[in-house]
């Protein structure tokens, strides 16, 4: 919600998936996302673009994560998560927020030294439209 983007990407470890695709879309098994970032260098260059280059207008993200639900381990030890998620968008010349997403993160975590990182984010979105731009991350 800062736009501490250079944060955000170190969430990850080096061989993370990042991908925001529809629900209608992954309940039908089609890889087609609106992003799709297959490694840490995908997810760092786009946020590179973001904070050095793309232009959109300025805007606000608030964030509202519930119904948190840690599902299991997997191979390596990795930890299996599902949470809800609600995001809404001020666009600074406009008086009012709106809703800009709402889904599920689907996530595994990873042991990275002393840390959990991120080895997959899959955000499953419910709306059927995207507000305006999908720039700063779900």
């Amino acid at each position: 919600d800062e736009q501490l983007l250079s944060d955000w990407v170190e969430m990850f470890t080096d061989d993370a998936r990042y991908v925001v695709i529809s629900r209608e879309n992954a309940d039908r098994g089609m890889p087609v996302g609106l992003i799709y970032c297959e490694n840490k260098g995908m997810i760092y260059d786009r946020a590179f673009a973001l904070e050095k280059t793309a232009m959109f207008a300025p805007r606000y993200l608030r964030h509202i994560i519930g119904n948190l639900q840690v599902l299991g381990e997997r191979d390596k030890g990795e930890i299996r998560a599902r949470a809800n998620y609600v995001v809404l968008q001020v666009l600074l010349d406009r008086p009012d927020a709106k809703l800009h997403q709402v889904g599920a993160y689907h996530d595994v975590f990873r042991r990275v030294g002393s840390q959990l990182k991120l080895a997959e984010r899959r955000c499953v979105y419910d709306n059927l439209l995207v507000d305006n731009a999908l720039c700063l991350p779900v």
